[in-house]
């Protein structure tokens, strides 16, 4: 082979950068050990063919037919082109196909690479085959290296060269060679460089295979795959114990057990996890080198459990991932309820951001004692389901009442009574709708002044029902409103319930509290999405014997759109100002009519996203996040039971990588939490504390973390979920929760501190209503707790907007700021999660005490709630994320047109960050402003 010419390593020498802003340069010995291995013959071994069964390639979109996507241009730009497109070279005419183009290169090393770290093992060698080609100023030929940079956590980056053709244009060449890594560094990039400043790269496709498919003993040899194959070796027991172990107990085989009575349900054999001591004892099997970083996998397992009287429990697939750094990572995967009858099977997927140095998957939940029985585990590459198709709903009926007879003008006709209770009509109730029915019905006939009056009640769950089976379309969002009043017998709060049954399930219709004999609104709402086959409203709650009476039921479909005209409307008056710029210039006899174009460049209103210390590790995520959002929050970094999960041993690494992240983007970031006032969430080691030393170590926790960050954390949830659990004011008395606020006051008087609670907005759960949290938030401060925010979680499903509204209007009282602080939704269907992310979006954007809304996350199997992502486990951006994007891109202004004679142009625009072109004759100018919030027209001064 030619030895590598001089100016291709003077410019890598010379202009390598940093990963994320200059790389290190190369070493001497680095660059002698390039020269070294470029002298050296490509091993004459064949390299195995993509399509090959027993080869999986590791580059992720090997041929571009993806367009760039997993690749990246290193300090150049790219594009991918195909032979009939109008950007196609030279070497087009002899290709199929579409192929990447590396342009604007201005030094030899600037090339096209991929993030390969997951997709190899230490140990292996790895053939590299890469069709390329070259085109532009070029005289005679040009090399085209292939080079792995090698990322270090500890020392310098390094490079090894892998292989080198030379090509010239009108031709594609062959680069071949091969690279093996006796031990694996932080990160692994392949990528392709060489040409002269100026060439364009082309590059066809690229494959790199794994030359040593024989699996070890061990199987931590393996070749890493990506294709339909189990990663599990020996997964039916075929081969007895074989690659198997047990995490803390021993494993035994089976071909039955139970005097006979438990056999396999596939197979011969099956084997236990047994003489368990601790609930995480199980059976295991090391998978390190067989699973890729940025893929997802499926799990299917068929479990059981046996012994110990034991006939039910939950049984758990885990994942225990060990980073480069020693990190420990516990990675859940799925739970089913494993019961002592019958196999089961246990489903779940699980993605790997970064990049392990170990991994290991096992069972493991029942209570010791307990065996753990496996008859088979599969883990392959997850299938990616397709998009789920546009629900077509045919006469919707909008606003018409599914409810017979809700006037009670026949008596009771349609109505039944679910138990032994007596129903009966009475006049006397309210003649107008409910304060959110009429804002989503408008203008509405006034009601009849009949109620449902219930007595005889035995139990909670009796009163009036209905069914409402054949009334109900699949995917349309209902809205429920009623007046409900409490009559005579009732001690103390009673809570009144719209319920329905579907398919004997409960779903929640909305509920409310009452503690006096007035006329309440009770407002929810609801959404099937699979076909029932029964579905029952019905109102239950009050304690038996307490009589109910039940006015204007109304359930009826919510047509959305004709809400989101009225939310532009209002969003245009509270999010925009009227903005003038007036410039002046040197030749002001040539401004007049010059052409202005004025482009919004990013909406200051805060948009953030949960983020988690395991996303970081996953570009694709990262490059996301800081392109789509402006704050952050931390999904569990920051609590307590992660920042001292034993008492004394603190760990700020994470929520200090995490931070610096935020940081180097210009992302504000939110603090969560400082405490969680739920008992389920307090860690052994302080529920075990006397009062003085709990006492202490609260003013410790405070002192510590808002020491550490001060001015850091523009907000600070101060004390989790106050209305719904009482661990610390049990235990140290109602001063606590102002004292907490005072505290973290004193330490950080720059952040605002928030209350933060959830159902707040959705009518569900008296607990959390807008009044019980106005009530709770007027009770802290006049302990003298500076509570500076209102925190509503935003966890909601099926949302309706008016029942949004007014919750918002009822906490504006308060004068404080309120953000939508983890807000998700969720819907199995993309194009229904988009419609119910829009809403809770346009009703947040569109209220004037909203000031932030931060999601609580947007990347599948990173978020706390199934169906609620926006972006799919490999990087697809669904329906729900494509509607988002709609909507920033909605809330950014653009204007153009001229220069008035005064020398001004005047537009109205969303408050933020704005570029402005004025092009006078053969001059263009640009220049930069800002639009805050305010009433009064902005006059921005511009001097051209």
């Amino acid at each position: 082979m030619k030895k590598l010419s001089l100016c291709c390593f003077t410019g890598q020498v010379s202009n390598i950068r940093e990963s994320k802003q200059k790389h290190s340069l190369r070493s001497e010995e680095t660059m002698e050990n390039l020269r070294k291995n470029d002298t050296a013959d490509i091993s004459e071994e064949k390299i195995v063919d993509q399509s090959s069964s027993r080869a999986t390639n590791i580059i992720q979109n090997h041929d571009f037919s993806q367009g760039l996507h997993s690749w990246h241009a290193n300090s150049c730009s790219a594009f991918v082109a195909s032979s009939d497109s109008s950007d196609s070279k030279e070497v087009a005419a002899k290709s199929d196909g579409n192929y990447a183009v590396v342009g604007n290169r201005t030094e030899c090393w600037q090339g096209l690479e991929q993030d390969i770290t997951g997709g190899i093992s230490a140990g292996l060698e790895y053939s590299v085959s890469a069709c390329v080609g070259v085109s532009g100023p070029l005289q005679g030929s040009a090399d085209v290296l292939a080079t792995l940079k090698l990322e270090h956590r500890d020392s310098e980056t390094s490079y090894s060269f892998v292989g080198r053709t030379s090509a010239s244009k009108e031709t594609w060449e062959t680069l071949e060679g091969t690279f093996l890594l006796s031990t694996l560094p932080q990160r692994v990039i392949f990528y392709l460089e060489g040409p002269s400043p100026g060439v364009d790269l082309l590059i066809k496709s690229v494959v790199i295979t794994c030359m040593s498919p024989k699996e070890s003993e061990t199987g931590t040899g393996a070749c890493v795959t990506a294709g339909d194959d189990n990663i599990i070796l020996n997964p039916t027991f075929e081969d007895g114990l074989n690659n198997w172990s047990g995490r803390g107990c021993k494993i035994a085989l089976h071909d039955s057990m139970g005097d006979g009575k438990i056999v396999p349900q596939s197979g011969k054999d099956f084997a236990s996890a047994t003489e368990r001591t601790q609930s995480w004892n199980g059976i295991q099997q090391e998978i390190t080198g067989r699973v890729r970083r940025k893929l997802a996998y499926e799990v299917t397992a068929v479990v059981r459990i046996f012994g110990n009287n034991v006939t039910s429990s939950d049984l758990r697939a885990t994942l225990w991932v060990q980073t480069p750094n020693q990190r420990e990572q516990y990675i859940g995967i799925a739970n089913v309820q494993a019961t002592d009858k019958d196999w089961t099977q246990l489903k779940g997927k699980f993605l790997l951001n970064g990049s392990p140095s170990r991994v290991v998957v096992y069972l493991e939940g029942p209570p010791s004692g307990t065996d753990i029985l496996l008859n088979s585990l599969v883990i392959k590459h997850a299938e990616k389901t397709p998009p789920s198709p546009l629900p077509i709903i045919e006469n919707p009926a909008y606003g018409v009442n599914i409810i017979e007879n809700s006037s009670l003008n026949n008596g009771t006709n349609g109505w039944f009574s679910l138990g032994n209770c007596s129903l009966s009509v009475g006049t006397g109730s309210p003649h107008i709708l409910p304060p959110m029915a009429r804002d989503s019905l408008g203008a509405h006939e006034p009601l009849s002044g009949h109620f449902i009056l219930v007595k005889n009640r035995t139990q909670t769950w009796m009163g009036p029902a209905q069914m409402i089976t054949d009334k109900i379309k699949l995917f349309l969002t209902y809205q429920v409103s009623a007046w409900v009043r409490i009559g005579s017998g009732a001690t103390g709060a009673q809570n009144v319930n719209v319920a329905l049954s579907v398919d004997n399930q409960w779903v929640n219709g909305g509920q409310v509290e009452i503690n006096d004999d007035r006329w309440h609104e009770i407002g929810g709402s609801f959404r099937i999405e699979k076909q029932p086959s029964k579905v029952m409203v019905y109102l239950q709650g009050p304690a038996s014997g307490v009589d109910f009476m039940l006015a204007g039921l109304q359930i009826f479909a919510v047509d959305r759109e004709a809400r989101f005209k009225h939310l532009r409307r209002q969003t245009d008056m509270i999010r925009k100002r009227d903005v003038t710029l007036k410039f002046t210039s040197t030749d002001s006899a040539n401004l007049h009519g010059s052409f202005v174009k004025v482009k919004q460049t990013q909406n200051s209103f805060p948009f953030g996203s949960c983020i988690s210390r395991t996303n970081i590790d996953n570009e694709d995520f990262v490059d996301f996040f800081v392109k789509n959002f402006n704050w952050a929050v931390f999904g569990n970094e920051l609590k307590w039971y992660w920042t001292e999960p034993q008492q004394g041993s603190l760990n700020y690494k994470d929520a200090d990588e995490l931070l610096d992240l935020c940081q180097a983007h210009k992302i504000q970031a939110r603090g969560h939490c400082i405490f969680w006032e739920v008992e389920s969430t307090v860690q052994q080691w302080i529920k075990s504390l006397s009062k003085s030393d709990l006492s202490t170590a609260v003013q410790n926790r405070v002192t510590s973390l808002v020491t550490r960050y001060e001015g850091k954390f523009k907000h600070y949830d101060v004390n989790n979920e106050m209305l719904h659990g009482s661990f610390y004011q049990d235990h140290l008395g109602k001063e606590i929760r102002p004292n907490m606020f005072k505290l973290a006051n004193q330490i950080d008087p720059s952040a605002l501190l928030f209350v933060n609670d959830y159902h707040v907005e959705d009518g569900c759960d008296p607990r959390s209503s807008p009044e019980k949290y106005i009530e709770h938030i007027l009770g802290l401060q006049e302990q003298g707790g500076p509570v500076g925010g209102i925190g509503i979680q935003g966890h909601i499903d099926s949302p309706i907007g008016p029942v949004v509204s007014s919750a918002l209007d009822k906490l504006g009282i308060l004068g404080l700021p309120i953000w939508f602080t983890e807000l998700d939704v969720s819907s199995v269907n993309e194009y229904i999660r988009a419609q119910d992310l829009e809403v809770m979006l346009r009703e947040a954007y569109a209220h004037p005490a909203v000031e932030g809304v931060m999601l609580w996350g947007f990347w599948e199997l990173f978020m706390s709630r199934e169906n609620s992502h926006l972006v799919e486990a490999e990087g697809e951006v669904n329906e729900a994320g494509k509607r988002y994007l709609e909507l920033k891109r909605e809330w950014l202004s653009r204007a153009h047109g001229h220069v008035s004679e005064e020398g001004e142009f005047g537009f109205r625009g969303f408050h933020g960050s704005y570029a402005v072109e004025v092009v006078s004759g053969s001059k263009k100018i640009l220049k930069t402003f800002e639009v805050d919030k305010g009433d009064s027209p902005l006059v921005v001064s511009i001097a051209l």
